[in-house]
């Protein structure tokens, strides 16, 4: 079983995962694939460098990513040209690591992917999980993080599903408004159903 692991930006996804992670299931992190597809040498970052030129890129040679989020956010036409240079390379990368964590035998695996219900990635999982929290929370924990202004956070909030939008689509929610306790609990008892979804019947 496929787990598929989301929420809008500072709400927390790599907290659970790792959470998830010491109860010893695995997980496979689509941004950090989408990191992967854009290193050097790599067709994607070719196509994004004729596109916009070297000045995209740091002196080492790989992809100045907040240069290229200040491009793309600002507008919705080169990020949806962004989208289709790396979504598909995305998801072909995903479905070969998901091959290796299913090989593992683990009764379930983590899918964690900020754009799951935004994109076709959703396809690739049994099940949605939403990691929630108010949208406050996620801009001060974003702020905090990564050192940009409160515009671009809520102009990256505006290009992700909306908070309903995720519920909606949840088969389970975890909140993460409130105490590392709280959360941890809350992912050892969805740790204990997952593993009896997958249990044999009988």
């Amino acid at each position: 079983m496929v787990v598929g692991l989301t929420g809008g930006i500072g709400s927390g996804k790599s907290a659970v995962a790792d959470a998830f992670g010491a109860l010893g299931i695995g997980w496979i992190d689509a941004d950090h694939v989408a990191r992967e597809v854009v290193m050097p040498g790599e067709p994607a970052l070719a196509a994004i460098i004729e596109r916009y030129g070297d000045t995209i890129l740091q002196p080492d040679g790989t992809l100045d990513r907040r240069a290229l989020r200040t491009r793309i956010f600002d507008d919705a036409a080169e990020r949806r040209w962004l989208e289709g240079e790396t979504h598909p390379r995305i998801r072909q990368r995903l479905l070969t690591h998901l091959a290796r964590l299913r090989a593992v035998g683990a009764p379930y695996c983590l899918l964690v992917s900020p754009l799951l219900i935004e994109s076709s990635q959703h396809e690739l999982v049994d099940r949605i999980l939403v990691v929630d929290v108010p949208r406050e929370i996620q801009i001060e924990r974003t702020l905090a993080r990564d050192g940009v202004d409160r515009r671009q956070v809520e102009s990256i909030l505006s290009a992700q599903s909306s908070r309903e939008h995720r519920l909606a689509a949840a088969d389970d929610v975890i909140d993460n408004g409130s105490t590392r306790r709280h959360l941890l609990d809350q992912v050892a008892r969805l740790d204990a159903r997952y593993r009896q979804l997958h249990a044999p019947a009988g």
